[in-house]
């Protein structure tokens, strides 16, 4: 018996245990932190804001967001942000939430385009407007079950053309949305990585955006979590609100159907 490979082998496994002990054990601490924090989440305050701001006249029309249709009628949150992104016949395409509180700023309050996506994502000194309005609205969807439509021709469409984006390859590093997360166990450094094609680990991912994000001292919306993904897979950035992120974002909302909403959630 050779006992000096078995030395080895079994410092290797030794070392490999350890890791996956220390994976483990890192993945509960981060666990128990976001408990600790749940009930006093600053989410809360961008989904005081963002209802101020549904409420409030604004634009050169000086009128609310409270006659924007998400899809249940005018003004109409409670349950709006599960059965997104959908078809509006008012436009005659899919639209998630945030495409479609631009569409509603310009129509209703009046205010271009530049105007309607300016400062989409916010910073220290630099409010966003869109990220408080996301927080508000998708609240009032918590506990409910995600029910995205795919009925319609064009919602098939979109989720079809998000499907192919999942797997396109390309960039530098020839990545896929699916390198990440089309398999089980996988993870960057202490980041769990969810694997979509599984639909528990799609409802638990897709559920908990919007989200505070501790790292960065605001509330994240799901483009904003994409344009990440795409950032880090070295590809262009998306143009803010485009019908490319909304048919992502439909393959991601249909895969996670079921799923409670319990967003905005705390992240790290």
């Amino acid at each position: 018996m050779n006992t000096k490979r078995l030395g080895v082998a079994g410092a290797v496994l030794l070392c490999a245990l350890t890791a996956a002990l220390a994976q483990t054990s890192s993945t509960d601490e981060i666990a128990k932190y976001r408990q600790m924090l749940a009930d006093g989440n600053p989410a809360e305050l961008w989904e005081m804001r963002g209802e101020e701001l549904w409420k409030t006249k604004a634009g050169p029309g000086k009128v609310s967001l409270e006659r924007c249709d998400l899809g249940k009628g005018a003004g109409i949150v409670k349950g709006a942000y599960v059965e997104l992104p959908r078809f509006f016949k008012d436009t005659g395409k899919v639209m998630d939430l945030e495409q479609r509180l631009v569409y509603c700023r310009m129509t209703l309050q009046g205010i271009s385009r530049e105007e309607a996506v300016k400062t989409p994502f916010g910073a220290a000194g630099k409010q966003s407007t869109i990220e408080p309005l996301v927080a508000y609205i998708t609240s009032e969807s918590r506990g409910m079950k995600m029910a995205t439509p795919t009925a319609h021709p064009l919602e098939k469409r979109a989720y079809e053309t998000g499907k192919q984006m999942f797997y396109y390859r390309g960039g530098s590093h020839d990545f896929a949305c699916a390198t990440c997360h089309s398999a089980d166990g996988q993870r960057i450094r202490l980041q769990e990585l969810p694997n979509i094609l599984n639909k528990a680990n799609a409802q638990a991912a897709y559920t908990t955006w919007p989200a505070y994000r501790v790292s960065q001292g605001e509330v994240r919306t799901m483009q904003h979590r994409l344009n990440d993904c795409f950032r880090q897979q070295r590809f262009p950035e998306p143009m803010y609100a485009s019908e490319a992120i909304t048919a992502i974002t439909m393959f991601l909302a249909k895969n996670a159907e079921g799923g409670v909403y319990a967003g905005p959630a705390l992240k790290r």
